[in-house]
């Protein structure tokens, strides 16, 4: 079973705890249900892209590997604008990505491993809150409005004693130390979604429209989910961002939604899936989603990235269709959700979303 991480490949060895997952058999080649099939598919894709799914990916292709040993999934956690100029080249069979395509990317595109003139398709199959990261001595417990958390990352908040800060924390002991704001350096579809939110929820301290590449030149900048979380660790008075199954022992701020400050978690960021409609103007299996960051209901998290899966319609190579269709099928299943959810503490798609993504993938071939 390969992947690449940081750009070299690993192996996970097919025995022991490095496979924890792998006892979940697959549901994809063959019947729903029929978990015990023996699997007739064969080959190799190759997907490319967000590096949030790192962790279910692994969990995923250990589990869908299990029940089709003949078949191997490589995926490269490059980042997500990395998944979609790889899945547009025909460098991935399928990719990753912390949001859809734009309709004016898929419009002015030529997608090389899909039949010429084909739709593509997009799911929603990795749906996690981005946690708000820190490493701050003395300070355990942090809540953060958010126009606090856009002033802190423009770099209008420099210290961590700042008014705007205790404001927010009237009893905590907040230190003198110069804050110190990291963002990501690569296209990330993690930072897009992190700025839409700042947009959306503090547009008078936060000017910039969301974006995948960091708009400003303040703070720190460290490449990939891996580099944001060591760059947080390793420094003093940092804070970050990052999908909340890499949060590890780091300080995670609690967020102000309406009058509460709400702690992250798998079923507060279903819960604002759940409540946000589709984009219009989409194909039939194009299922991207326009997130309402604003959302003051009880319950719901805002900072969140629904992480899509992005396969053609239609492949130029068949064989190749099939896998990915048999894989896709794995990954959005009940089984390869919850697979996900332990691995990587995501939020496994509801029942309403599971069928409308598994009409999308039967349009595959």
């Amino acid at each position: 079973m390969n992947f690449k991480r940081t750009g070299s490949i690993f192996t996970i060895a097919a025995v022991g705890t490095l496979l924890l997952a792998s006892c979940a058999s697959n549901e994809g080649g063959a019947e729903a249900g029929d978990t015990a099939s023996a699997s007739d598919l064969s080959g190799t894709i190759s997907g490319i892209g967000a590096s949030s799914q790192q962790s279910a990916q692994e969990s995923w292709v250990a589990g869908f590997q299990t029940s089709n040993p003949d078949v191997t999934v490589n995926y490269d956690p490059q980042g997500s604008g990395g998944g979609r100029e790889s899945f547009i080249s025909g460098a991935a069979d399928f990719a990753g990505s912390d949001r859809a395509f734009k309709a004016d990317e898929i419009s002015g595109s030529t997608f090389a491993g899909c039949t010429p003139d084909t739709d593509i398709v997009e799911l929603p199959a990795y749906v996690s809150p981005i946690a708000v990261i820190f490493n701050l001595d003395g300070v355990d417990e942090l809540n953060l409005s958010p126009a606090t958390i856009a002033g802190i990352f423009n770099g209008s908040i420099t210290s961590w004693d700042a008014e705007e800060i205790k404001a927010d924390n009237p009893d905590a002991d907040l230190p003198s130390t110069a804050i110190t704001p990291v963002h990501r350096s690569d296209d990330s579809g993690t930072t897009e979604n992190f700025t839409d939110y700042l947009h959306a929820t503090a547009p008078d301290v936060w000017t910039a429209e969301a974006d995948g590449v960091w708009p400003l030149d303040s703070g720190e900048g460290a490449n990939q989910t891996s580099g944001m979380i060591d760059a947080v660790t390793n420094g003093t008075g940092t804070i970050g961002y990052a999908d909340a199954s890499r949060a590890g022992d780091l300080g995670v701020a609690k967020v102000k939604v309406g009058d509460e400050f709400v702690e992250y978690s798998a079923e507060a960021a279903a819960a604002i899936v759940d409540a946000s409609p589709a984009e219009e103007g989409r194909g039939e299996g194009d299922l991207a989603i326009e997130l309402d960051r604003t959302s003051d209901e009880a319950g719901v998290y805002p900072i969140v990235l629904v992480s899509y899966l992005i396969a053609c319609e239609s492949y130029e190579d068949a064989a190749k269709g099939e896998i990915v269709k048999s894989y896709l099928s794995y990954v959005t299943s009940e089984e390869g959700q919850q697979v996900a959810a332990d691995a990587a503490g995501s939020a496994p798609i509801s029942s309403d979303l599971s069928s409308k993504v598994a009409a999308a993938i039967e349009l595959i071939k």
